[in-house]
This record gives structure tokens, sequence and C-alpha cells, in this order.
């Protein structure tokens, strides 16, 4: 099996190993059970604590071909979810905005979103760093997300929501992702140094302690095996 990097291989594939986010795991999951789900959610706060994961998550929950019969997580074991994780879905888009954020793609991708999911249950739009998009290409953006065709869910990801328009803000259900603290950041190093068999002494303490007190959960995991 080719090496995987710990950060990748250790990445959250449900809502249970989302780290230090409990409050936004119970809301999205209460609506995922009662069935209300909104036309566009925004996802905010610093870097590495888990907004991409959790819209990956999400993604996956609101397609995953068992439906809630598990309760409202994905069963990460249907073809759906496989190519959600593999990134390979066709009606689950990924878009990085600080590469997007020219008002002729932004028009592009809004007029291909008219048509309906290709196979899953929703076609998802996962648009990351959504603050760096121009002001053209927000006003590009707004008539989808204010009245989206049925089936289409926009989550937005940013680690400067004071930068996103309210135009977008008051249409889109707001989740803020708080710093991981340091406890839960060391035991949950310390839960994937024992299960990788690396001594706990292999984890050189100072840049754990220095990256956990950021509250970065991603950050810590990448250095702290450095």
């Amino acid at each position: 099996m080719a090496y995987q990097v710990l950060a990748r291989k250790w990445r959250p594939q449900d809502f249970a190993s989302l780290i230090g986010q409990q409050a936004v795991v119970t809301a999205l999951s209460n609506a995922l059970r009662e069935g209300r789900i909104a036309q566009a959610y925004l996802f905010s706060g610093i870097r590495g604590v888990g907004k991409t994961t959790a819209a990956r998550v999400f993604a996956k929950a609101l397609n995953c071909e068992r439906g809630t019969e598990d309760g409202p997580r994905p069963c990460n074991v249907c073809p759906t979810c496989e190519q959600i994780t593999a990134g390979a879905d066709m009606d689950v888009l990924e878009i990085d905005a600080a590469t997007y954020s020219k008002v002729e793609q932004v028009r592009e991708l809004a007029e291909s979103l008219k048509y309906g999911p290709a196979n899953d249950r929703y076609k998802i739009v996962v648009l990351d760093e959504v603050h760096r998009l121009s002001r053209q290409a927000f006003d590009a953006l707004l008539k989808i997300v204010e009245e989206p065709p049925p089936r289409l869910v926009f989550i937005f990801a940013t680690t400067e929501i004071e930068a996103v328009p309210a135009m977008i803000l008051s249409r889109c259900q707001e989740f803020h992702f708080r710093r991981v603290s340091i406890v839960e950041t060391v035991a949950h190093l310390r839960h994937i140094c024992s299960e990788e068999k690396i001594a706990a002494s292999d984890c050189k303490p100072a840049p754990i302690t220095s990256t956990a007190a950021s509250g970065s959960s991603a950050c810590s995991l990448v250095r702290a095996v450095a």
C-alpha cells in the first residue's frame, strides 16, 4: 500500500471523528435527521479547524445511499461515499476560490448549476476560501444562491468572514468553527501516535504545544510528526 501522509490518512471521514466542533456536529446532525436542509451554509474559523473536512462529511451524509438508516451520518462504504472521499463524485464540486475568482468563471459555474444532480440526491458545491472572490464574482453568484434549483446545496468556507458580503451572509446558515483546545489536540495526537506505533518521545513537544495553542488540529498533526 502506498505511503500516505498522516494528515490525510487521519482526516475525519464522519462526524464522530471531528475534533472540538461538537456544537456544529450536533446542529448538522439534527438538520439531517429532521430533513431541514438549507440552500447554503457558511463555515467560518481559523485555518485547520475542520471547515473543509466537515463540508465533505456533510456532503457524504446528504448523498449517502443508505440514507439515514444508520442515523444522520455517512456510511463510508457505499459507492457514493467512496467517490466523494476520493474526490471523484461529479455531483460534489470542490472549488478553491483563490484560483476561481474571476467573474467569468463564476458565471460559467452558475450556468452549469441550473441542472440537477446527475446521480446523487443533491448537487453540492463546496467553495473554499470564498472571501477571495471579487465583488463582481459575488454579484454573479448571488442569484443562484438566492434562488437555487431543487437539490442544490452550497457550502462556503472562509477564514475571513468579515470579507464576505452581507448579501451572501444573509442567505446562509452560519457555523463558526472554534479553536481546538490544547487538551483536545494533544489527546488526539497521542491517539494517532499510539495507532501508528510512534513512541510519544518522537512527537516533538515544542511544535505540538505552540501549534496546538493556535487551535489548529490539522497543523498540529503535520508538525508533531515532522
